[in-house]
């Protein structure tokens, strides 16, 4: 037996028939609303994820590779972007600002259009990542420098520049971006290579570059090498000085200077106390490079050169009271 219908003979829906239908599909496209709603906001106020484990085995296979761009010359400055996993920067020493949309594919230069080519230093806003800082003039002391004329600054990810001061810095070894205040960035500026000279040390602008403030300085011959925050705490920041001169009659500068030296500061850079002990060397420190590790702010890594054969080059770590 086969059962049918035909229009007639269902016939018009009554309004009061009409209007049951339409309620329960109101009530239910409401109540799934309100869960979407409830899922976005736990996933929004909720911690940061437990980081996944992989299987070691997956990555046994995996060799480094060159990912370009195909040009000759150093790289002191490189960068990603939070959040956006195949965009990188990086500067050269001698060619400029390059950046790539696709994890290396393909790169393009986004800085010939300014008068300097030698990059020491590059930071990526952590709150808005269109805003880009550039340190120019390498600040790796060796046979051949290129000098740079200070800070350049991008709003737009790299189309258009507007250079921002410390013109007289040369070299400038690093840059940092409070990660909730764009316009609070940190430079540590080296300073002529050949000679001394005054704008040297720690910088800090509170406007984006329109001022900038010397809040770490040592001496004429004394400059900085690099600065770093306390993850989760910008107002704890570490800064290493470093006292070298590259004479014209040496490849390889005297760089043991006594104005080189570990620094702290817990209220933001306005004031700094020199860390010693804990491991370093009393005397002759060199340069040194500053990491924290982001599972423990408490947690420093430092590398130390310094200038006898037991601190001639070395890892220490050390606490967050050190």
């Amino acid at each position: 037996m086969r059962l049918g219908y035909t229009q007639h003979s269902l016939g018009k829906l009554t309004p009061c028939q009409e209007l049951q239908n339409v309620k329960p599909r109101r009530i239910a496209i409401a109540v799934v609303s309100f869960l979407l709603v409830l899922c976005a906001s736990v996933r929004l106020f909720a911690g940061p994820e437990a980081p996944k484990q992989f299987d070691p085995k997956l990555f046994q296979e995996l060799r480094w590779r060159l990912i370009g761009p195909s040009r000759a010359g150093r790289t002191l400055a490189v960068t990603g972007v939070r959040g956006q996993p195949e965009v990188f920067y990086f500067g050269s020493v001698g060619g400029g600002v390059w950046k790539t949309n696709d994890a290396g594919r393909t790169w393009n230069p986004i800085f010939d259009s300014q008068t300097i080519a030698s990059i020491g230093a590059i930071a990526i806003a952590p709150s808005d990542s269109n805003v880009i800082y550039v340190g120019s003039g390498e600040a790796d002391m060796r046979s051949s420098i290129s000098y740079g004329d200070g800070m350049y600054k991008s709003t737009d990810g790299g189309k258009a520049w507007a250079h921002i001061g410390l013109e007289d810095s040369r070299q400038i070894g690093r840059i940092i971006v409070d990660p909730k205040d764009a316009n609070r960035v940190f430079v540590a500026a080296l300073g002529h290579a050949y000679g001394p000279n005054q704008e040297r040390g720690v910088f800090r602008s509170k406007d984006g570059g329109k001022s900038w403030q010397k809040i770490l300085f040592k001496d004429e011959n004394t400059g900085a090498i690099d600065v770093a925050f306390e993850p989760g705490n910008p107002r704890v920041v570490y800064a290493a000085m470093w006292q070298t001169r590259r004479p014209p009659w040496s490849i390889y500068p005297p760089s043991y200077g006594p104005g080189s030296g570990l620094y702290r500061s817990n209220d933001g850079g306005d004031h700094w106390e020199q860390v010693s002990g804990h491991g370093l060397p009393a005397e002759g420190l060199g340069r040194i490079g500053i990491a924290f590790a982001p599972s423990n702010p408490r947690r420093i890594y430092l590398i130390v050169v310094g200038a006898t054969t037991t601190t001639n080059c070395g890892l220490i770590p050390t606490s967050r009271s050190g």
